[in-house]
């Protein structure tokens, strides 16, 4: 398997082609961050932007990497000097320019950080850059919370983010060609009478089996282990596909969450979710075939060719509100803007939808025995 003999972390080679970037404002000194709305760096003194220019022409988007010689390749230089620092109240691990003033957990908002020693952090292949600022992640969350019908009117008038903290979150992704062979039976339902001249419907079974392949293109899988799964999968999809070669231009001004989860568990997790999407394209597919109404005893057996892999930063924004002393998390999608979090519920709002429904369902049955 190609898998074998993988690390759970990879030992990355420190390639020494450390170049310092120098992100000093040229018009006024100032340091500059990478802005979300223009795509460039921007100078928050003066206003001064610039372009970030690819290294080279042919290195537009992240290259991707071989599975099977990953240990070999693993690279530790991100381009320019980078410090890690610990929050001493929730743990968080987060990598930062050295010009950066990390003064904020970005997690749990505490101000007990400290830097940590330096370690050997693999540098991602490539960034999909933030496309909204904190202005318009804040005006996707209250959108979004004003049509969070059982969240309370008080919560959603105190609920007013600030200090929206972007962080690239650290998310493999897999390619690879998928080759299955299957077996299971198909049904297809059709009336008739039975003994009681009653027309009930039936399923005739058939059994079938066959190949299926199917290239599989940027599973992802998150690499950090400190969040819900359930607020990370309320701010997908994100699109892998528009990513930028790395440059640390583009984190300018963000914090990077260190990944937890290394490569080889990573692909563990990708082969679970792409068995997951094979099992339902071939009941589709069979489906489709036999022009079938139903799959069942369903078996699949499938190979995995040609692994590669990307270490990719997808762009987020956190915040949180409090209400009645209690403190309430969200996400908002860095790319399109997609928000989740949790909200408080309204009591006295569900015990009135509760009525309504009843009451609704009541009318129905007495118009329909009148």
């Amino acid at each position: 398997m190609a898998e074998q003999g993988m690390q759970d972390y990879i030992n990355p080679v420190i390639v020494d082609t450390k170049k310092e970037t120098d992100r000093k404002c040229p018009q006024c000194g100032g340091v500059m961050d990478f802005d979300p709305r223009e795509g460039k760096l921007h100078c928050p003194y003066c206003d001064y932007l610039e372009e970030i220019l690819p290294d080279n022409e042919e290195e537009t988007v992240a290259e991707e990497q071989d599975f099977e010689t990953a240990e070999q390749t693993g690279n530790c230089d991100w381009g320019a000097e980078k410090k890690t620092v610990l929050c001493k109240a929730c743990g968080g691990e987060m990598v930062y320019d050295a010009l950066e003033i990390a003064g904020e957990c970005p997690y749990c908002g505490s101000n007990q950080v400290m830097e940590a020693q330096a370690e050997n952090t693999l540098a991602p292949g490539g960034v999909c850059v933030f496309k909204l600022d904190a202005k318009q992640a804040a005006e996707k969350f209250k959108d979004w919370i004003k049509k969070r019908w059982f969240c309370p009117k008080e919560a959603k008038e105190t609920a007013k983010p600030k200090d929206f903290k972007g962080v690239y979150l650290p998310y493999w992704t897999f390619d690879t060609q998928t080759t299955t062979k299957y077996s299971g039976e198909y049904g297809i339902r059709k009336q008739k009478r039975n003994s009681k001249g009653e027309t009930v419907t039936v399923t005739d079974w058939y059994r079938c089996s066959g190949t299926h392949q199917e290239f599989i293109d940027d599973q992802a899988v998150c690499g950090s282990t400190r969040h819900e799964n359930g607020l990370l999968d309320g701010i997908l999809p994100f699109d892998t596909a528009d990513n930028k070669t790395y440059k640390p231009e583009y984190v300018a001004g963000f914090a990077s969450e260190r990944y937890s989860v290394g490569l080889k568990d990573a692909w563990k997790t990708a082969k679970g979710k792409i068995v997951m999407r094979l099992n339902s394209n071939i009941k589709r597919q069979i489906m489709t075939d036999h022009h079938a109404d139903d799959v069942r005893s369903l078996q699949i057996d499938p190979s995995f060719k040609d692994i590669k892999y990307k270490y990719l930063l997808l762009p987020v924004w956190m915040a949180s509100f409090k209400f009645n002393g209690k403190v309430y998390r969200f996400m908002v999608n860095g790319q399109t803007g997609r928000v989740s979090g949790k909200i408080p519920i309204s009591p006295a709002k569900v015990a009135i939808t509760v009525v309504g429904v009843i009451a609704a369902l009541g009318i129905l049955w007495f118009i329909a025995n009148l």
